[in-house]
């Protein structure tokens, strides 16, 4: 029996489509939760910043750095014992999540951290004159002023974070990354293989709108 590109499109493409949105949504909110705490972590104690701690600074900043340079394929493969422990096993759409935040957290807080050490000292030492606490200084100064730029490295993490997941389902993981490997690749069938590319693409597209209409609307 031969398959038409329409039954590939709706028994196995459009499943993995959900998988795929659905692996981008759980490890962009996890990553971006985790990548939060560690940036404000790295600001707060940084040189000559609220609370300047040179030995966590230099750990956390260590451990961020060290993630960031693992290629995703290798970093998915040394955390497969972790995986297990957390979801009982290494493979699946579940199993996936777990090095793709891994991946994203690092990522996202360097982009956070990196906006927030864009905005003006001076608005920081006015907070200070008018006795705002740390925390209100980070939550009502330092990330309403540099929101825009998060917004802006948000939307280039979830891209890369997208290009994660393809790279994740060519080893187990499913979504679109399986689909193209499994249908296109190895069945040399260039209409799937093309097929998902293309899917990729607008999706990259839809991501990259919706994150400039934000950008500037926060700049208006």
């Amino acid at each position: 029996m031969k398959f038409t590109f329409g039954d590939y499109l709706i028994n196995v493409i459009l499943p993995a489509f959900t998988s795929t949105l659905r692996m981008l949504f759980f490890s962009v909110l996890l990553g971006t939760i985790i990548g939060f705490f560690i940036a404000i972590i790295l600001f707060i104690t940084a040189k000559d910043s609220l609370k300047p701690n040179k030995f966590i600074y230099n750990i956390i900043d260590f451990i961020v750095n060290t993630i960031r340079s693992f290629p995703f394929i290798i970093l998915m493969v040394a955390s497969i014992p972790l995986t297990r422990s957390i979801v009982g096993t290494s493979l699946g759409e579940k199993a996936a999540i777990v090095p793709l935040t891994i991946a994203a957290a690092p990522f996202i807080a360097r982009v956070i951290y990196n906006s927030m050490n864009e905005v003006d000292y001076s608005l920081i030492e006015s907070g200070k004159a008018f006795g705002l606490s740390d925390l209100q200084i980070i939550f009502s100064v330092v990330l309403t002023e540099s929101m825009p730029s998060i917004v802006s490295g948000l939307v280039l993490a979830i891209i890369t974070i997208l290009g994660a997941t393809a790279m994740a389902g060519m080893v187990g993981a499913g979504g679109l990354g399986s689909v193209a490997m499994i249908y296109g690749y190895q069945n040399f069938n260039d209409t799937i293989m093309y097929g998902i590319v293309a899917i990729l693409i607008v999706i990259v597209q839809v991501i990259q709108w919706a994150g400039n209409i934000i950008y500037k609307k926060m700049n208006a």
